[in-house]
């Protein structure tokens, strides 16, 4: 099809990007290092690294990496650590050295965590004393052969380090009883890669840099397959999309999102060490008050999260002092993993007086396809036009290319798509076409400008007697309701329609019942769109960047329903 949306793009954006402006991620980094020596790189519960301190401890790891423990260009090292200063050492480290890393969710069950060990054959692990009672659960059933564990204050100054290592392993009592014998500590490790000098490994595009897990768009987690080439082509990317709103060496960014999840790594800290920016980094974002707190005493320019999490800020107790600390300095709010509710974007604006900025992406295309203009001056509910380089369609289920205003499944093409699934050459067949093009799983439709909104994910979409409906229409309308927290609608199976409406909600007025919740969508709502079904719960599933996961409701109505007649 014709990229429409080149014409209407911002003024300055280039249409192409030049992919090979670094050969890899360790070419970028060392390059930026190199550039801003001096200036802060992350900050974390107040003490910051240089990018000097980046490039000198993360070389030092990568030589223990290589020279201590042997380990090989390609083979495969997980990293099981919250935002810490240990991350993007760690991060760095592995890929100076060659190695593959294969990000980890500290909160993983021993089950989950045995599955992705066993699956990227990751011959080491990096994990926090916090979680290593789990891996030693499992650790003689996977191909792991080094262990090396770090404490929360690793990184900090000796006193500062001796504190906070004390109150959460003594006072909180946040660290259970673990046992790897043949564990290093990261301190060790550091220590002795000090005395090692760094081999100079050559990498290239289609070497391989993240096995990056996700339930993809069928099924169960799978490692997406993401090369250098196609990571330093998304950072290069939104490199040109922010380039005329933001300053090499000046920005502050806020990552409350988990950097081991694919928005966050490549948004937050891939693209911004290019820019030479500060990242603070928000160890545990579920504890809002301490979010609030550092978000208060941080002048920001730039914040990255995803709607649950902006939603639970704006209604936290302090944020006007968030509001009035930063007043005139925020210059960017992206929203993005989820789609944002327009409620949340109006009351962002009006407390930072930057609109939220959304954009649109899945781990499979490393992971950012479009986004709104930066200049933008109120929240569109749009998810933006395609980036530099990066080629979309709306097809219809047969494959065929619909015209603009019609609703179908975007598929993408562009340098930043995935290789493919690691050994699951038919799971890769279907999402992948010979010629490169992904198959995103999500329906969407497009303008004539080349503007693209976000309708559901595919799999989501509730049949009822013929007539679908999307479960993020409805759950927008029960929103509108002043008691409802959060709401999440499925389909369920009925003998009428074939599928009924139902939502699932927390609610924050103790006295909202199901039928005022029933009444409200019947005024609003076309009937089959109207819930059958209201569900209150103390708490709904998430992910671990606060997406609400419809298919853990749908596994569960499925389990308490039991097998069909």
């Amino acid at each position: 099809m014709e990229a429409i949306w080149l014409k209407h793009y911002p003024p300055g954006i280039p249409t192409e990007i030049d992919i090979h402006r670094f050969a890899s991620l360790k070419d970028m980094l060392e390059q930026c290092c190199d550039s801003f020596r001096d200036r802060p790189a992350f900050t974390s519960m107040g003490v910051t690294l240089s990018y000097d301190a980046l490039d000198r401890l993360s070389r030092d790891f990568g030589a223990y990496l290589h020279q201590e423990l042997g380990l090989q260009k390609g083979e495969r090292m997980a990293i099981m650590l919250p935002n810490l200063l240990q991350y993007p050492v760690a991060l760095f480290g592995a890929l100076r050295a060659g190695l593959v890393v294969v990000n980890v969710n500290p909160l993983y069950t021993a089950r989950e965590l045995q599955h992705q060990l066993a699956d990227s054959g990751a011959a080491a692990i990096v994990v926090l004393e916090n979680f290593a009672h789990t891996l030693g659960q499992l650790v003689t059933a996977t191909d792991v052969r080094h262990i090396v564990t770090t404490q929360v204050g690793d990184l900090f100054p000796p006193l500062k380090a001796f504190a906070v290592n004390f109150i959460v392993k003594r006072l909180r009592r946040q660290v259970p009883h673990w046992q790897l014998p043949t564990a290093v500590s990261f301190k060790a490790a550091l220590k002795s890669g000090w005395h090692h000098q760094l081999q100079d490994v050559v990498l290239a595009h289609n070497d391989i840099a993240l096995l990056q897990y996700t339930g993809g768009t069928t099924g169960v987690a799978k490692g997406a397959v993401l090369t250098h080439g196609n990571l330093v082509a998304n950072v290069e990317q939104t490199s040109a999309w922010i380039g005329g709103t933001l300053e090499k060496g000046r920005e502050v960014v806020v990552t409350p999102l988990p950097l081991y999840h694919i928005f966050a790594l490549t948004t937050n800290l891939f693209t911004f060490v290019k820019w030479g920016a500060n990242n603070v980094l928000i160890t545990n974002p579920r504890d809002i008050p301490a979010c609030i707190k550092e978000l208060a005493r941080t002048r920001f320019t730039v914040i990255t999260g995803v709607n649950t999490l902006f939603h639970k800020l704006l209604t936290a107790p302090g944020f006007d002092k968030v509001s009035w600390a930063n007043s005139g300095r925020l210059k960017v709010a992206v929203a993005g993993g989820m789609s944002t509710q327009q409620d949340v974007a109006e009351r962002w604006q009006q407390a930072m007086g930057v609109p939220l900025i959304e954009g649109y992406g899945l781990t499979e295309a490393s992971p950012i396809v479009c986004a709104n203009p930066l200049d933008a001056r109120e929240f569109s509910g749009a998810i933006g036009m395609p980036l530099p380089s990066t080629l979309v369609e709306i097809r219809d289920e047969s494959g065929r290319e619909l015209p603009p205003g019609e609703e179908g499944e975007l598929w993408v093409k562009g340098p930043q798509v995935m290789a493919g699934y690691w050994n699951m050459p038919a799971e890769t067949a279907r999402v992948l076409s010979a010629d490169g093009w992904l198959a995103t799983g999500d329906i969407c439709l497009m303008d004539e400008r080349g503007t693209l909104r976000f309708v559901e994910r595919h799999k989501d979409v509730i049949v009822v007697s013929g007539f679908k409906v999307w479960p993020g229409e409805v759950e927008e309308m029960v929103m509108m309701l002043p008691g409802v927290h959060e709401a999440a609608v499925i389909g369920v199976a009925d003998e009428t329609s074939g599928e009924a409406v139902k939502v699932c909600m927390v609610k924050k007025d103790p006295v909202l019942s199901a039928e005022t919740v029933i009444a409200h969508c019947q005024a609003n709502l076309a009937a089959y769109k109207v819930p059958k079904q209201v569900e209150f719960r103390r708490r709904l599933p998430k992910s671990p960047i606060g997406k609400i996961l419809r298919r853990k409701l749908k596994e569960e109505q499925e389990n308490d329903a039991g097998p069909a007649s």
